[in-house]
């Protein structure tokens, strides 16, 4: 059986980790035979949206704390992650990927990621163990992977720009398929960066998670 590691940032789309993303991801990998375990930084988030009127809110969450909701309270500190335990990692979308692991809400081009993300990522490309990016995760592989890795984030021309600035190679793609980079085993799909309903981010995940089994 492979053992799949898995990074949320949050819980809740406009402030962590993309519920129905995180949670496609773990009934596909079960689907697929493997076992997972969820991890996440013990960080505060950058901030607290209302996720009903999209308001900002007078309030501080942890982001391990909310990503434990996600995972019923199944989860590990992202400090512990090695990736000598694993087959493979995965990490669903969310603005928590743009605003708690990385600063490309904000910064785009210019953005940097957190250290542990980073650190952890880069362990399982140098032991040649593929990764599966979600939604707009993909904009954290430049930073990670060989410059020109193969990465979509669907088809938004300023967020695809600013992918390719950051030095990956960006794919169009449908919100039903995924693009893969075989030199460097990384799979990406776009998810809710297009997905106009559960059933069409389902089809695009399914398809990445079956490939990184596939790949591992």
């Amino acid at each position: 059986m492979k053992k799949v590691a898995v990074i949320l940032s949050g819980c809740g789309v406009f402030d962590g980790a993309e519920i129905h993303e995180s949670v496609l991801t773990l009934l596909n990998l079960e689907k697929a035979g493997a076992s997972y375990q969820c991890f996440a930084p013990n960080i505060d988030q950058f901030h607290v949206i209302n996720h009903i009127t999209g308001e900002e809110q007078d309030e501080r969450r942890n982001v391990l704390v909310e990503a434990a909701r996600i995972a019923r309270g199944e989860i590990a500190d992202l400090e512990t992650l090695s990736a000598d335990e694993f087959d493979a990692l995965v990490l669903p979308g969310g603005f928590g990927v743009a605003k708690n692991l990385s600063d490309f809400a904000f910064k785009g081009a210019d953005s940097t990621i957190l250290e542990s993300v980073k650190r952890v990522c880069r362990e399982f490309n140098h032991q040649q163990k593929p990764i599966a990016y979600l939604c707009i995760a993909p904009a954290l592989i430049a930073h990670i992977h060989t410059p020109g890795t193969l990465a979509t984030i669907g088809n938004d021309v300023d967020t695809a720009a600013a992918v390719n600035t950051l030095g990956a190679k960006h794919v169009d793609c449908e919100v039903t398929e995924i693009v893969v980079d075989d030199n460097e085993k990384v799979i990406s799909t776009p998810a809710y960066m297009l997905a106009s309903s559960i059933l069409e981010a389902a089809t695009g995940i399914e398809k990445a998670v079956t490939k990184l089994i596939e790949m591992a």
